[in-house]
């Protein structure tokens, strides 16, 4: 590379000196970060008063850094480099310089050279590579760009992705935004950015498909559904060369994925993002963020350089004892995050908070989040993990929906073996238990009235533990698996198109298909089956005392094709099929009028466990906890919550069971759901009254009663 240095800083006076009386020898003197940088904060910080900008990087092994700006003319060559003094220009492992804008003149562009000794196996320290900025806010794909030079030997000028100079970023107006607060109406709804409109037939305009503008056009329809919050699939930026469509393989902390934007402009993503957040603040529609952290697209030693190998493969990843295999792979993926490093815990935590105060952000779900709990060697920290600590100590941070995937490859810690006690979990016994329940798997009923109770056995709410029923996030169905509609349709996955063979995805489904492997073929009460299944999972997950979650498309019976991780299918595998939709608005119908029940009925929805509120019934007045036994009913009062009773009859049996109602009267109660009859009749907002106390609930099938409150008393229980 062509490369001329930068001469010493020009001096430059702060406002706090041009305040002071100082003796006229002094007057003109730049300050020590004026003239030698700042360590923190990391990154490239545009200073307005000093009219330049300030970089900062951490690299403990490195022997040199050099500073390389580039022109949006030039992506090859340098228009300016600056290699920095160690007796200048840094402080503890922070590398840092300061340039005024004088200096940059047209530079847009910046990236890094590091040395060092590099360890072979590692293949780590490359002077010859062009390394991005771990904190870079904003990222620059060349035209040019080429994954596989990342990968080898040399140089990759030109085609390596560059952080953007960003000297005068708008001011976004976030007038009066607020953070939505759902606690007993929280539904949580699980979406792909680019997946949910990037089909033609999603209604939105085309040069709006797939991105945050696109998901903005679909806020009439998540009210229409009566969803609360969205959970969003990683938007970190990522290589958009590596095939990687779900977004689990990150690049970067801090940028947006700019693939996800309308508009190709320097800093156009963020503005598109925030407004996107905003519309769903003023919506009342809550924005969770699944952040991966635990590992980077880097990949292994074949992996490509691209950030943190080149700047530090030994203080930012863990390593194992294997010469072979020199990076620890707890992610699955070829790497693993050490969170036993300082200055990783100190990345995600300037990440966290980035996402909290830039973009508004109002929870995050942690992708393997076990890693945070893993020492330098690989062994679990089952006490306190210290990336827990200064999170549950942030005063910003500590407040919002913290959600663990409680799991990594090697370690499963869901409920109390978890560190993040205060934390909100992906339940996966909850998805487990209710697959095998609702098809017929015998041994469950007292597993189903654990779920459906809260999961106290994971959560429990002893003195010592006083966990919250909230805590457990209920859920059937994520991103990960089976869709709602393949579950019923499919024994087996199908992943044919990902291109492995069929070897990925899981083949512990806990799925049954109805009689009929896929829809070939299909017989009528098949397909009739299996739309009653869908509609029993829909009661079962909102009717259980936690906070329910669901995977977008699964209220109109979206397909994959039986494809349980298609992780690569940028298609209409992976897209949603907004045709469903219409062929199935009755679907659709059941799911929006049992979330609205759900909503209107906090007893259901608790911070705590229902205890003396629930009475426990079979068939007749007690449970059969039998081996052979698939029915179960229950009456939740409601008068504690100031609400009415529920009334739950549940069949999982392949034949008709009659149910005697135990509590009350017949015209007390109302049906408002029986999942074995046609829409509209398999919900009634209204209710249809209760004419007899015994109810032949169909094979395979759920009924709902309500009982409404009686103002000024409250119900007395009865067991």
């Amino acid at each position: 590379m062509n490369r001329s240095t930068l001469d010493v800083l020009a001096n430059v006076d702060s406002p706090a000196e041009a305040a002071l009386p100082e003796p006229a020898a002094f007057s003109k003197r730049p300050t020590w970060a004026q003239a030698e940088g700042s360590p923190l904060p990391l990154g490239v910080a545009w200073i307005e008063a000093e009219q330049a900008f300030n970089f900062a990087v951490h690299s403990e092994h490195a022997e040199g850094v050099t500073l390389l700006l580039y022109s949006a003319n030039d992506l090859v060559n340098p228009l300016l480099t600056f290699r920095f003094d160690f007796l200048r220009n840094k402080s503890g492992r922070i590398w840092h310089c300061r340039i005024p804008i004088t200096k940059i003149t047209e530079a847009r562009y910046y990236a890094y050279s590091v040395s060092g000794e590099s360890i072979p196996q590692l293949h780590s320290f490359d002077p010859q590579k062009v390394l991005l900025d771990p904190y870079a806010k904003c990222i620059f794909f060349p035209p040019g760009f080429d994954r596989k030079l990342a990968m080898r030997e040399g140089g990759n000028a030109g085609r390596a992705p560059l952080g953007v100079l960003v000297a005068h970023r708008p001011t976004f107006d976030w007038a009066a935004d607020r953070s939505p607060l759902h606690q007993s109406d929280a539904i949580i709804y699980e979406l792909h950015v680019r997946g949910f409109t990037k089909n033609s037939n999603s209604g939105v305009d085309p040069a709006r498909a797939g991105t945050y503008a696109g998901l903005v056009e679909k806020i009439p329809y998540l009210r229409e559904l009566g969803v609360t919050v969205v959970e969003l699939m990683p938007v970190f930026q990522r290589d958009p060369q590596e095939g990687d469509y779900w977004g689990y393989m990150p690049l970067n902390f801090f940028a947006p994925h700019a693939q996800y934007a309308s508009s190709c402009g320097a800093d156009e993503q963020h503005i598109e993002f925030k407004k996107m957040v905003k519309a769903l603040h003023e919506a009342d529609i809550g924005v969770v963020l699944d952040v991966v952290y635990n590992h980077t697209c880097e990949g292994d030693r074949r992996g490509p350089i691209y950030s943190f190998k080149g700047f530090d493969s030994a203080g930012y990843y863990m390593l194992s004892s294997d010469p072979a295999n020199p990076y620890a792979n707890y992610s699955g993926t070829g790497n693993t995050l050490n969170f036993s490093q300082p200055h990783v815990r100190k990345m995600v935590m300037d990440s966290l908070r980035y996402w909290k105060r830039e973009m508004h952000i109002d929870g995050f779900r942690f992708d393997l989040a076990s890693v945070f709990s893993r020492n330098a060697d690989g062994s679990l920290n089952w006490g306190e993990a210290p990336i827990f600590s200064q999170i549950s100590a942030d005063p910003e941070l500590s407040r919002l929906r913290l959600i663990a995937e409680p799991w990594d490859t090697g370690a499963y810690q869901l409920g109390r073996g978890f560190p993040g006690i205060t934390w909100l979990q992906w339940n996966a016994r909850y998805r487990d238990d209710i697959r095998r329940f609702v098809k017929s798997d015998p041994g469950l009923v007292p597993d189903l009235m654990r779920r459906v109770y809260g999961s106290d056995d994971l959560f429990p709410d002893s003195r010592a533990d006083a966990y919250h029923a909230y805590q457990t996030v209920n859920f059937v169905t994520s991103h990960d698996g089976f869709t709602l509609y393949d579950l019923v349709s499919y024994d087996h996955k199908h992943n044919w198109k990902n291109g492995n063979n069929n070897q990925d995805g899981t083949d512990d489904n806990h799925s049954w298909n109805c009689g009929n492997e896929g829809d070939e073929g299909a017989a009528a009460e098949v397909l009739e089956l299996r739309r009653r299944q869908i509609k029993n999972f829909c009661c079962l997950l909102l009717l259980s005392n936690g906070t329910p979650m669901f995977r977008a498309g699964d209220e109109f019976m979206n397909t994959q094709f039986g494809n349980n991780n298609p992780y690569n299918q940028d298609n209409e595998t992976g897209w949603l099929d907004w045709s469903q939709l219409r062929a199935n608005d009755d679907i659709f119908r059941f799911f929006r009028g049992v979330i609205a029940f759900r909503k209107n009925h906090p007893a259901l929805g608790r911070s705590r466990f229902w205890r003396e509120d629930i009475s426990w019934y079979g068939a007749g007045p007690t449970v059969d906890l039998s081996y052979d036994s698939h029915s179960l009913a229950f009456c939740l009062h409601g008068a504690s919550q100031d609400d009415d009773d529920i009334y739950a009859m549940i069949n999982a049996y392949w034949g008709e069971v009659k149910f005697q109602v135990q509590e009350g009267i017949p015209l007390e109660w109302k049906r408002i759901v029986d999942t074995a009859l046609p829409s509209p009749n398999d919900f009634s907002e209204s209710g249809i009254a209760l004419q007899r106390m015994d109810y032949a609930v169909a094979p395979r099938s759920i009924v709902v009663l309500l009982r409404p409150r009686r103002e000024g008393t409250r119900t007395k229980k009865q067991s």
